[in-house]
């Protein structure tokens, strides 16, 4: 092996996903865009069903990912 590591367990994909959706959220409140389909704002709220502005659906994001990290770890 040359140190190479997969995810392959799929509560830690979910979990990571998580993670770069919400980093995506954060960079569109910068001014930044995904190319094309959703934002990831809409991706938050559609597939995690949070509700609010900006600012509450990261904060309530970022919660549920560190459950879901913890959660994951502890496999």
């Amino acid at each position: 092996m040359n140190g190479d590591r997969y995810i392959d367990d799929p509560n830690v994909i979910r979990a990571f996903r998580l993670f770069t959706i919400i980093q995506g959220a954060k960079m569109e409140g910068m001014g930044l865009r995904r190319s094309r389909g959703p934002s990831c704002l809409s991706i938050l709220k559609k597939e995690f069903g949070f509700k609010g502005a900006r600012a509450e659906i990261l904060s309530e994001a970022r919660r549920v990912y560190d459950e879901m990290k913890k959660d994951a770890l502890s496999i």
